[in-house]
């Protein structure tokens, strides 16, 4: 066709010098900021149009949004009566001014007739007393109806943004692009929501319109029989307007940024932090005596970065509203003496009317200053919105985010009753780098392993074991050559089918935020209300024992996932009254604990993951759901009575189903395996059965006998 071939992805820290003319670079602080440039023509207004843009586009979403807030049980009502509340509230400044000017007129009445109207007066002052009061109480109102809204605008949402996050395979997850995305649809703060602060921020916009459109109405009509009442009045709103142009606002002109830091002070600060607020630290940093010694290293990296130690929405926030000299801002500042200008030469001609010019002017007076203030919250309030709309469209679009790994089509496997007798798998030519990463973790791999047998692979740390299992089960998917399942491409099938005939335990197991029977009965969620079904798994697992020795049993939190909260004064401060602060009393009648995790072993921790694994192969034989078991260093925390006693359990129950093992150790394992790969530097090596590759006396025997010359 002639045209431009299209260019492959730059992978991750390799630089394009074509990107260089694309790229606008600023440093802010101790931060890098990258912008894609929109366009070299510098359209006057452009930052305004794309605001307009951002929102237009934004605003399918916001009312999408409104709808579902509606059908939100009790939220159609509340919004109803919130936005009453709101209205009521914006008109109350124009009815206090309205009141003013029934005041104004009666200093013009007092001046020419020398008499008061005492029935106006009280009325003008009952008027505005109501003006205080209602205000007050509209105050109140929209206090009391904006919290249950915003808490349950926030949980409807959270179940959305939940399966957005959970539906995400793990190369997406890992994206920081991603994860920027999720943090900020899922809230701008701990007490609010995206979709609530919109709600306040469009309220806002729309009262402020209000706001301003009734006083300067309520204002025009007070000051329009008035003696040079419309010159001051033109005078004070010209330099409220002119104030307003006068500022200028930077903010980030792109749609597409990035920012980083490469400041090694600031980073170290930062991980001096994590250091000593994670309790997973605190063992080490107690034990090793850190605590000076970090303490100083922070501080000296802290002087060396200075102010600029800032995180960068805190960077970026005084970077866009930053003001500059500049020759309109300083002209600003003799236009906000006008209207004095104009009153002392009308007192010097027309003595006489001092004291209604005086009246009038410290009413324009008022009036322009909240006026002004109104003016700046809306223009404000302009990028705040489109900011706000710009969230609800990422709220909305997260659930969008295309995965990484491609989902098939073809269900799997067509006769479920040959799970039972195993799946076979073959690697051709496959290789395989981990995302942002130049080493090949896999190369040229290729083997095949027939259905029901037991293939273990093995080879020293990082040669690549870990990676076949990630393969295998589509954690990842390989970059080249094929994987095949059955005899057919793995990427044909469905994601969900393919998983849920697999049992798999990775070498970097983790422990769910939730109690141990929890963590167990997560491997197989169709058995998950069977408390046999957990307690036979535990068995199985060897983690039966110490689990019904803790105090809560199966019931136990790992980790706790919500924390108890404490007074302000710390444990073992001096009060005014000379007690010292202590909370075990307290706790011991709340029946709080000191410590939000139990300790249990390394081993300890791989039998409850081992166990999980055996509720998803072993105890579902009902089901026949599974065929391919994979388990990544089963026994790598393991005593040698319980990896024996774990290995002869899973080879006595595993029946006909494929068994994959990838294990740095040699033995009973190896003995018996249909299958060795021995694997070195992300190749395999060598392949074959035990006595084979003994026989073959290559790597795979000088290793066993190292082994084995242990145990003679």
């Amino acid at each position: 066709m002639g045209g431009r071939k299209r260019k492959p992805l730059a992978r991750a820290g390799v630089f394009d010098p074509e990107d260089a003319a694309r790229i606008k670079h600023t440093r802010i602080g101790v931060w890098d900021l990258y912008e894609e440039r929109q366009s070299d023509l510098r359209i006057p207004g452009a930052s305004r149009l794309e605001t307009a843009s951002q929102m237009i586009q934004g605003l399918p979403y916001v009312w999408r949004m409104l709808k579902d807030v509606c059908n939100i049980r009790r939220c159609s009502m509340l919004m109803t009566f919130y936005f009453l509340v709101e209205i009521a509230a914006s008109l109350i400044p124009a009815i206090s001014l309205w009141y003013s000017g029934q005041l104004l007129h009666l200093v013009e009445t007092a001046v020419e007739k020398r008499s008061v109207d005492k029935d106006v007066l009280l009325q003008v002052a009952a008027g505005r007393v109501a003006c205080a009061v209602a205000e007050r109480l509209l105050q109140y109102s929209r206090s009391r109806i904006s919290l249950p809204l915003n808490m349950a605008i926030k949980q409807f949402y959270s179940s959305h943004i939940f399966h957005a996050m959970a539906r995400l395979d793990v190369p997406t997850s890992e994206d920081p692009a991603v994860q920027r995305q999720l943090e900020s649809a899922w809230s701008t703060s701990w007490k609010s929501s995206v979709a609530w602060e919109t709600i306040e921020v469009t309220s806002n916009v729309i009262m402020t319109v209000i706001r301003l459109l009734s006083q300067v109405s309520v204002l025009i009509g007070v000051l329009r029989d008035q003696q040079d009442g419309p010159l001051l009045a033109v005078l004070s709103f010209s330099q409220s307007l002119f104030q307003w142009f006068s500022v200028r606002r930077f903010a980030f002109k792109s749609l597409v940024w990035a920012a980083t830091t490469k400041n090694e002070d600031y980073i170290r600060m930062q991980g001096f932090k994590h250091l000593v607020d994670n309790p997973s630290h605190r063992k080490e940093v107690v034990a090793g005596g850190l605590g000076e010694h970090v303490t100083r290293l922070y501080r000296e990296a802290a002087s060396r970065v200075g102010d600029d130690a800032g995180d960068f929405p805190e960077m970026r926030r005084a970077y866009v509203v930053r003001d500059r000299l500049t020759f309109m801002s300083i002209l600003r500042e003799p236009m906000r003496e006008l209207p004095q200008i104009v009153f002392t030469l009308r007192a010097v001609q027309y003595p006489a009317s001092i004291p209604i010019s005086l009246a009038s002017l410290t009413l324009i007076n008022h009036t322009a200053n909240s006026f002004s203030s109104s003016l700046f919250g809306l223009f404000g309030e302009s990028f705040s919105l489109a900011e706000q709309f710009a969230s609800v469209r990422k709220l909305y679009e997260i659930s969008k985010i295309p995965n990484r790994v491609i989902d098939g089509k073809l269900p799997f496997p067509e006769n479920q009753q040959t799970l039972g007798l195993g799946v076979s798998v073959e690697f051709r030519n496959v290789s395989f780098r981990y995302p942002g990463t130049e080493k090949y973790a896999l190369h040229n791999v290729s083997f095949k392993i027939g259905a029901g047998q037991l293939c273990v692979i093995v080879g020293v740390n990082g040669s690549g074991k870990s990676t076949i299992l990630k393969l295998i089960s589509r954690i990842y998917d390989a970059t080249g050559g094929m994987i095949l399942i059955d005899g057919q491409d793995i990427k044909t099938f469905k994601l969900a089918d393919l998983r849920r005939a697999m049992s798999i335990l990775f070498q970097d197991y983790t422990y769910f935020p939730l109690s141990i029977k929890e963590n167990i009965s997560l491997g197989n969620p169709n058995l998950s209300q069977d408390e046999d079904k957990i307690r036979e798994a535990a068995r199985l697992g060897g983690a039966e024992d110490f689990i019904d020795k803790l105090p809560e049993g199966f019931d136990t939190y790992l980790n706790r996932p919500t924390h108890d909260y404490y007074s302000s004064l710390p444990e073992g401060t001096t009060t005014l009254f000379g007690r010292q602060v202590d909370y075990s009393h307290v706790r011991g009648v709340g029946g709080m604990r000191s410590t939000d995790s139990a300790t249990l072993s390394g081993g300890q921790m791989q039998r409850l993951a081992v166990a999980r694994t055996f509720m998803r192969s072993l105890v579902s034989e009902t089901e026949s759901s599974v065929g391919l078991l994979l388990f990544d260093e089963p026994s790598a925390s393991l005593d040698p009575t319980a990896e024996h006693d774990l290995f002869e359990r899973l080879r006595a129950l595993r029946g006909n189903k494929t068994m994959i093992f990838s294990s740095h150790r040699f033995g009973n394992l190896t003995r018996h395996a249909d299958l060795i790969l021995y694997m070195d530097d992300s190749e395999i090596m060598e392949e074959g059965t035990h006595e084979g590759l003994l026989k073959e006396n290559g790597e795979y025997a000088r290793i066993w006998g190292l082994q084995a010359r242990a145990f003679l």
